[in-house]
């Protein structure tokens, strides 16, 4: 399916959702709230996503005298791409993991963590860079980016109406369709629903960025070894990561929350593992 087709799907999806919940919320008006809110988030989400998630995670830029090798690895597989070079951030954060954002290959960033820097050889940190400039050649970036900025208003609006429930808002219990029982139902089911939208688009976009990683860094036993060693360090260290930006990370940064691996938004890292050593 093609990028646009994927994330015109997307903002459907998730505009429905945050309408859903304000017309539980506060009836005809609050859906026509939500409706407007839903407008302002898609084209924030298109425009600024990427600096609102680098910004979550504290990412700093970084310049290419402060980090030679890391440019020069990446530049290498910007030019085997046949990419733009991508502006290059760290991430304050011990527990290695790696993800790239942007709205398309022109305006693309890849951020790595501190931690990933020290526990990878040149050729396993070739192929996680290789990893995500694959996201950033099928164009996931964008969808990525978008899905973790409007989950993340989906979730705040379902806690809004979890609290409200608690202390009796929302619609008048006369109205069949609200009340207490519909708020509740929006407070649960609406994380959920977000979760299993990305699921349905962040699963199958793994598999395909290993293989597009695996043939730029010429190198898939790489990328297979880097992965054990960072789905191991997650498990030991997991990241105080956001669920609704899980999705964009190569390696789940949740993994160690077993209540987190109950939506898990990548596929299973031995399969993953498995199709890479297949490649040799």
């Amino acid at each position: 399916m093609g990028s646009r087709i994927r994330t015109t799907i997307l903002l459907a999806a998730l505009t429905g959702l945050i309408i859903w919940i304000g017309d539980m919320f506060g009836g005809r008006q609050g859906m026509y709230i939500a409706f407007v809110m839903a407008l302002v988030m898609n084209a924030g989400s298109y425009w600024f996503s990427d600096k609102i998630v680098l910004a979550m995670y504290h990412a700093q830029p970084i310049e290419e005298h402060q980090n030679p090798e890391l440019y020069r690895i990446v530049r290498e597989l910007t030019a085997e791409a046949n990419l733009p070079m991508p502006r290059v951030y760290m991430i304050p954060e011990e527990t290695p993991n790696a993800f790239a954002t942007g709205r398309n290959p022109q305006h693309a960033a890849v951020a790595v963590t501190a931690g990933i820097m020290r526990i990878l050889t040149p050729a396993e940190l070739k192929g996680v860079l290789a990893h995500e400039l694959g996201h950033v050649r099928n164009r996931d970036i964008l969808v990525s980016s978008i899905a973790a900025t409007l989950a993340g208003v989906v979730m705040i609006l379902a806690n809004m109406a979890q609290w409200a429930a608690m202390f009796g808002g929302g619609r008048s219990s006369d109205d069949d369709r609200g009340g207490l029982v519909g708020l509740l139902v929006t407070a649960v089911l609406a994380p959920v629903a977000a979760t299993l939208i990305q699921l349905a688009i962040s699963r199958s976009r793994e598999y395909l960025a290993d293989e597009t990683g695996a043939r730029l860094a010429h190198n898939p036993e790489a990328l297979a070894r880097a992965l054990e060693k960072l789905s191991m360090a997650s498990e030991r260290m997991p990241m105080n990561a956001s669920p609704s930006t899980a999705h964009m990370f190569i390696v789940n940064p949740l993994s160690g929350r077993s209540l987190a691996n109950l939506f898990s938004t990548h596929p299973p890292i031995e399969e993953r593992i498995r199709r890479l050593r297949s490649m040799r």
